[in-house]
């Protein structure tokens, strides 16, 4: 399997040709899409209906987009529901800017991407626009491995009613409603909607995930004006799966799962397990996107937006001090058993507007954003055995974040060249205050910073394809968990430097770019989790990422297809040190952890007959480490895998039925991904053998 791998490692990126040919019902009148894919830089452009349709059965985002280049996805619960996570060149969800409908989605504290609280978002979308490395000015925080703008679907023209279902290994269920009323009102207005119900009980034990979403969109087309209303969210209940478990376990039980673990009086042995060990979260997203012509050449897009976020993560506390809570000891009783809730509540909104225009041969790009985040953070705890105790709160602080930015972008065009520059200023204020004092939670801080990120490039036009050549300069600041472990902590620099090739020939398209990414202070993963799951970061001095993406598909009938991607880099810390009980340990020069030098997937798609199709995709990702101590007792192995999905549509006169059929690690490869180091030792997040999801849908139009 392997073998064959390799020998598609010249071939390119998944879906290459849909990125270069993209469905452009409704997107024509994006301009930002545009515009985007003109940039300098290495992108995708993915249509979701072409794309990822057939394989959209109740998995999250990061797993559908496993194939794409330079990307590896990762599942707490091991079957691609509930927490799921990616990596892109090796840079974990914090450092890769998360966008819906150009709406930043990272938590402004945590910078983390939690697609859990989103279910369902593929469904509801239309296209996802991939950018690797920095990319150009975006809203919210700077990319250090790559920008992902979700881009939701507009309501359809014509009345429609659709429900997709499924069903598959390990329980899992997914039932999914939509309609859309058609356009009405002197065909002005168009509106639709959606709600998804998503179960699994997980491959890991106990890791089951109860899924709720829901989309609703309205659009007003009149003329030069565009306005599109939508709200969009869900909520979520999964058992926690983010303790992972030690080598020795995972080798003999690999679903075992201590979260929840109850010990006997000697702490030996676990008698039982807490069944509401769980996460609890709902989340709300209303956005007002205004698209305005204001001349054959100018065109104003504004956005207002607002999130509201609320809920919280439960634990059993056996034998914890009742000081630890705030809370006198109970006679002669010192400890007890608690259940712990600690709850986040936060509001974040704001404005974003971005100008596009065009001169003679200077198309321009002017944006404006200003956020604010408000955030609550308190925790409560009620006793087992004394039931006086109940719901009190043991602390509470508030955060507020505030961003400003604004940037300008141009494109010069000058017979076969096009000269791009893009100039950024953020400012970020953080401030962060403890209301009432718990053990160890929040801190008194204040921090302000000011970036000027400055990126070039230039196009070269060849018969059917581009050369091109950019350069990024970019900051980024620390989030909240990197504060409190180290209020002296840097922000991150990095100067990126990209060119590449794109060039299409009548059945054959090919890309490749090298990239050499310049680190000062990069804030890479120290290979530890904190209490909840969270991967810790710390500066390490000098550091770089550079490799090559290549891509290519190949088109040798009108049945039968292949493309592929394969990405080769080095990823280096130049000057690591790290703290040990005798001091600083100096290890210089030692690989980034969770950065494999090789990621490559190749990929068949077959449509013997009309109406059916099969596809095979097979990923290859070589070894990478769990910290940056190059210590090969702490390497995670190479693994390949394969997968297969398959799709017939039967046509009726007003009726189309979908039947979809979608097999992961065919060949019930056991593998691990994600894992984490704890005193010294691995510890493994358990990824799922050979299992499958088999989906119908039914699509009922005027």
């Amino acid at each position: 399997m392997k073998g064959f791998v390799i020998l598609g490692l010249c071939a390119g990126p998944l879906y290459l040709a849909q990125s270069l040919q993209v469905d452009t019902v409704k997107v024509h009148e994006i301009e930002s899409l545009t515009f985007t894919k003109r940039l300098p830089v290495a992108k995708e452009i993915i249509s979701v209906e072409k794309d990822l349709d057939r394989k959209n059965l109740g998995q999250d985002l990061p797993v559908l987009l496993k194939n794409q280049t330079s990307v590896i996805s990762t599942s707490d619960a091991g079957n691609g529901v509930g927490y799921t996570g990616f990596k892109i060149r090796g840079v974990g969800g914090t450092s890769i800017n998360v966008m819906m409908n150009g709406v930043p989605y990272n938590d402004s504290e945590s910078q983390g991407t939690f697609f859990v609280d989103v279910p369902d978002l593929t469904s509801s979308a239309s296209q996802i626009i991939i950018q690797r490395g920095v990319g150009t000015s975006s809203n919210g925080v700077s990319a250090f491995g790559a920008s992902v703008n979700v881009i939701s679907k507009d309501p359809s023209d014509k009345f429609y009613i659709r429900s997709d279902n499924s069903y598959g290994s390990f329980n899992t269920y997914k039932y999914s409603a939509e309609a859309g009323s058609g356009k009405f009102w002197n065909n002005w207005l168009s509106v639709m909607g959606r709600y998804t119900k998503i179960h699994s009980d997980g491959y890991v034990d106990r890791a089951f995930s109860d899924l709720d979403s829901y989309n609703l969109s309205a659009l007003f087309e009149e003329g030069r004006t565009k306005i599109r209303l939508m709200a969009f969210g869900g909520k979520e209940k999964t058992y926690q799966a983010w303790n992972g478990i030690d080598k020795a376990t995972w080798e003999t039980k690999p679903t075992f799962n201590f979260a929840g673990a109850i010990y006997d009086a000697d702490w030996e042995n676990i008698v039982g397990f807490y069944g509401n060990e769980t996460d609890n979260y709902r989340q709300n997203h209303y956005q007002l996107l205004w698209n305005q012509g204001l001349s054959t050449s100018w065109n104003l897009e504004t956005t207002l937006h607002y999130t509201k976020g609320k809920g919280y993560y439960e634990n059993y506390k056996q034998g914890a001090a009742f000081s630890k809570y705030n809370l006198p000891n109970q006679g002669a009783e010192a400890y007890s058993d608690f259940i712990r809730k600690k709850w986040l509540d936060n509001d974040f909104y704001g404005a974003v507007s971005t100008l596009y225009g065009k001169i003679d041969n200077v198309d321009l790009n002017f944006g404006v954003v200003a956020n604010q985040y408000f955030g609550k953070h308190y925790g409560n705890v009620t006793g087992v055995y004394y039931p006086q105790i109940s719901g009190h709160e043991y602390y509470r602080n508030r955060s507020v974040k505030d961003e400003l930015a604004g940037f300008a972008k141009g494109i010069y065009k000058w017979n076969q060249l096009e000269f791009f520059g893009d100039l950024q200023l953020r400012n970020i204020s953080y401030d962060t205050r403890i209301i009432s004092q718990g053990d160890g939670e929040g801190a008194d801080l204040s921090r302000n910073w000011l970036f000027f990120n400055p990126k070039f490039g230039l196009n070269y036009k060849i018969n059917s394809g581009k050369l091109f050549l950019s350069y990024a300069h970019a900051h980024r600041e620390p989030n909240r968990d990197d504060l409190f472990s180290n209020p002296d902590i840097q922000p991150e620099k990095l100067h990126d430097f990209e060119t590449g090739i794109e060039k299409s020939w009548k059945n054959f398209i090919f890309t490749a770019n090298l990239y050499y990414m310049n680190y000062v202070n990069q804030l890479v993963l120290n290979g530890k989790i904190n209490d909840i799951g969270e991967f810790i970061r710390e500066n390490s001095g000098k550091s770089y990422r550079m490799g090559v993406e290549m891509g290519a598909v190949v088109s040798l009938t009108d049945k039968l297809k292949f493309s592929g991607n394969a990405t080769f880099s080095k990823n280096r810390n130049l000057e690591y040190n790290m703290a040990n009980a005798s001091g600083v340990q100096h290890l210089g020069e030692t690989p980034i952890a969770f950065s494999p030098e090789i990621i490559a997937n190749v990929l068949v798609d077959f449509s013997p007959f009309r109406n059916f199709s099969l596809g095979l995709q097979n990923q290859y990702v070589g070894s990478q480490f769990l910290d940056n101590t190059n210590n090969p007792e702490l390497k995670l192995e190479d693994y390949f895998l394969a997968d297969i999905n398959v799709k017939y549509t039967m046509n009726f006169r007003r009726t189309d039925v979908d039947f979809k059929f979608l097999v992961n690690n065919v060949f019930d490869k056991k593998y691990v991904n994600n894992g984490y180091v704890y005193d010294g030792s691995p510890y493994y997040f358990s990824q799922a053998g050979v299992n499958f999801l088999f989906g119908v849908s039914v699509l009922l139009k005027k």
